[in-house]
C-alpha cells in the first residue's frame, strides 16, 4: 500500500496527519482541508436526507470531530456540558417548587461558568489575588479550548429558558447534542437560541434553490471579508503597528487603529457569514449576527448591530437578571455598566478587555442618561436630521475605534504608546509616503469600508442579483475567489480572531 502511494507521490504519514488534531492548524472554514472534508460531508448528508435519526447522528459525530480538530481531546468538555444541561433541564421541568428549580439552575450555572472560570480565568484571578496579598503566584499551563465561551453560553441560554418556562425541555439527548454541537456555529458563534433552532431539527429537510443561492452568497462574502480583507491588512499592516507602535508615527498608528477596526469586523462577521451560509446549505437558518455596525449613530445602536447574538444574550440573561431598567435610573446605569464590564471579561482574562468593556458600559450609561435616541435621523429626510445622524455616526465610529485600542493590545503600556504617538508625534507630512508604501493595504481598507457603508438597498440589489444567477456562475465565482486568495496569501492560513474567546 505504501509503495503504491509512493509511486503516486503521496505521503501516507502526511495524509494521516491531516486528520488528527494539530494545535498549530485548527480546523477553520477557509482552509483547503475543511473545503475537501465538507465536500465529502455534503455527499453523505445528501444521502441521509430522508433518514432523520441517522442524519442527526452523522452531523453530531462530524461536529464532535470538527471540535476535536479545533481543540484536540478537550472535545469531552462539550459532552460534559451537553449531558449535564440536558439532564438538569429535565429536572427543571419535572419539579414545580421554585427553590428546588433554583438549585438545578444553579448547578447548570456552576458547570458552565465553572469551566470558564478554570480554563479562562484561573491564572488571571490567581495573579490578581496574589498581588493583593503580596503572594507569589505561579501561573498554571492551562490550555484554552477553542470556542468554550460560545458553547457554554449557548447551553446556559437553554437551561435558563427552561427555568423561565420560555421553552419546553427536549426529551431526546440526540436532539440536544445536535443543537449544542452543530459545527457551523460551534467554535465562534453566532450563539444560537434553543427556541430558534430546536424547532428546525426534526423538521423535514427541505433545501430550496433560494437557500442554496443565499448560502453560497454568504460563504463568498465571508471568504472575501476574512481571507482577503482581514488577513491581508492584518498581516501586512495592522499587526506590525500594534506589535511595536513606538516604531511608527502617530498617523501610522491612527490608520493602524482604523485598519484594526475593519480587520476585526471582517474577521468575525466573515466567520458568521460563512456559518450562516453553511447552515443554509444544510437546511438550517441562523439569525444575522452583524448588521453594518459602523453605520450606527449611537453606542446603543452599535450594540444592536455588532455581534448581535452576544449582545442580545447579555441583555436577556445578564442585564435583565440584574434588574434591567425596572429599578430606577441609577440602577439602570449600574446594570448597563456591569453588563458591559462582564461582556469585556467574557472576551478574555486581561485588564485591557475589562477596560474595553468598562468604556462601552460608561458610554451606554451616558447615552441612557441624556436620553439620546439610538436611531435618530434613520428614517428622516430633513437636512437637519440627516446631518444629526451623520454627526452621530462620526462620533460613535471614533469612540468604537478608540476602545479597540484597549481590545487589541495586551498591555496598558502599549495603549499608552499608541496614544502618545498619535497626540505627540503625528507627522502628517508622511501620509503620501505611507499610502504609497502600503498601497494594496490601503486599497483593501478603502474597499472594505466602502462596502461596509453601502446603502442597504444597494446591498440587497447585488445580493438578489447573485442569488438569481445560475449555479454554474456561483461556482465559477467561488473558484475565482479561492484562486485569488491563494495568489495574495502571504503566510499560512490565519485563524479567526474570535477563536481565542
Amino acid at each position: 500500500m505504501n509503495n503504491w502511494l509512493d509511486s503516486l507521490g503521496l505521503d501516507l504519514e502526511k495524509i494521516k496527519s491531516l486528520f488528527v488534531y494539530n494545535s498549530n492548524e485548527p480546523m477553520i472554514f477557509n482552509s483547503g482541508f475543511f473545503m475537501f472534508l465538507f465536500l465529502a460531508f455534503v455527499i453523505a448528508y445528501t444521502a441521509l436526507k430522508k433518514r432523520t435519526v441517522p442524519r442527526l447522528i452523522f452531523v453530531t459525530l462530524f461536529s464532535y470531530y470538527f471540535y476535536y480538530k479545533s481543540s484536540g481531546f478537550y472535545f469531552f468538555l462539550l459532552g460534559i456540558v451537553t449531558v449535564g444541561d440536558f439532564l438538569l433541564a429535565q429536572c427543571l421541568a419535572r419539579f414545580k417548587k421554585k427553590y428546588i428549580r433554583r438549585i438545578f439552575l444553579s448547578v447548570s450555572l456552576c458547570i458552565g461558568l465553572g469551566l470558564l472560570a478554570y480554563f479562562k480565568y484561573f491564572n488571571f484571578f490567581g495573579a490578581a489575588f496574589s498581588t493583593i496579598v503580596n503572594g507569589n503566584f505561579q501561573p498554571s499551563d492551562i490550555f484554552l479550548p477553542v470556542g468554550i465561551s460560545f458553547f457554554t453560553f449557548q447551553s446556559l441560554s437553554y437551561t435558563i429558558d427552561v427555568y423561565r418556562r420560555n421553552v419546553e425541555p427536549l426529551n431526546n439527548i440526540l436532539d440536544y447534542a445536535f443543537y449544542v454541537s452543530f459545527f457551523p456555529q460551534l467554535v465562534a458563534g453566532p450563539i444560537i437560541r434553543a427556541r430558534d433552532f430546536i424547532p428546525q431539527i426534526r423538521r423535514p429537510l427541505k433545501i430550496t434553490n433560494e437557500m442554496i443561492g443565499t448560502g453560497i452568497y454568504f460563504i463568498v462574502c465571508g471568504l472575501f471579508k476574512k481571507a482577503i480583507i482581514s488577513d491581508y491588512i492584518g498581516i501586512n499592516f495592522v499587526d506590525r503597528i500594534f506589535e511595536n507602535p513606538s516604531l511608527y508615527s502617530g498617523i501610522e498608528n491612527l490608520f493602524g487603529i482604523y485598519g484594526y477596526g475593519l480587520q476585526i469586523y471582517c474577521d468575525f462577521s466573515g466567520y458568521s457569514d460563512m456559518a450562516i451560509g453553511i447552515a443554509l446549505l444544510l437546511g438550517f437558518r441562523f439569525n444575522i449576527n452583524f448588521d453594518s455596525p459602523y453605520k450606527s449613530a449611537s453606542i446603543q445602536e452599535f450594540w444592536r448591530r455588532w455581534h448581535i447574538s452576544l449582545s442580545s444574550w447579555l441583555r436577556d440573561y445578564l442585564y435583565i437578571s440584574l434588574g434591567g431598567n425596572r429599578k430606577g435610573k441609577i440602577r439602570t446605569y449600574i446594570n448597563l455598566f456591569i453588563t458591559m464590564l462582564l461582556g469585556g471579561l467574557w472576551h478574555g482574562a486581561n485588564w485591557n478587555f475589562i477596560i474595553w468593556g468598562a468604556l462601552h458600559g460608561m458610554a451606554l450609561a451616558v447615552h441612557k442618561f441624556f436620553g439620546l435616541v439610538a436611531n435618530v435621523g434613520k428614517n428622516a429626510v430633513s437636512p437637519a436630521s440627516t446631518l444629526r445622524r451623520r454627526v452621530g455616526v462620526f462620533i460613535t465610529f471614533h469612540f468604537v475605534m478608540f476602545a479597540w485600542i484597549f481590545f487589541r493590545n495586551t498591555s496598558l503600556e502599549d495603549c499608552s504608546v499608541i496614544l502618545s504617538q498619535i497626540f505627540g508625534n503625528f507627522q502628517p507630512q508622511i501620509i503620501w509616503q505611507m499610502l504609497s508604501g502600503y498601497k494594496f493595504v490601503f486599497l483593501f481598507i478603502f474597499i472594505g469600508y466602502v462596502l461596509h457603508f453601502l446603502p442597504v438597498k444597494t446591498e440587497n440589489y447585488f445580493k438578489n442579483k447573485f442569488i438569481d444567477t445560475s449555479l454554474i456562475f456561483k461556482t465559477v465565482v467561488m473558484l475565482v475567489l479561492i484562486c485569488f486568495i491563494i495568489q495574495i496569501k502571504s503566510s499560512d492560513v490565519q485563524p479567526f480572531i474570535y477563536f481565542q474567546f
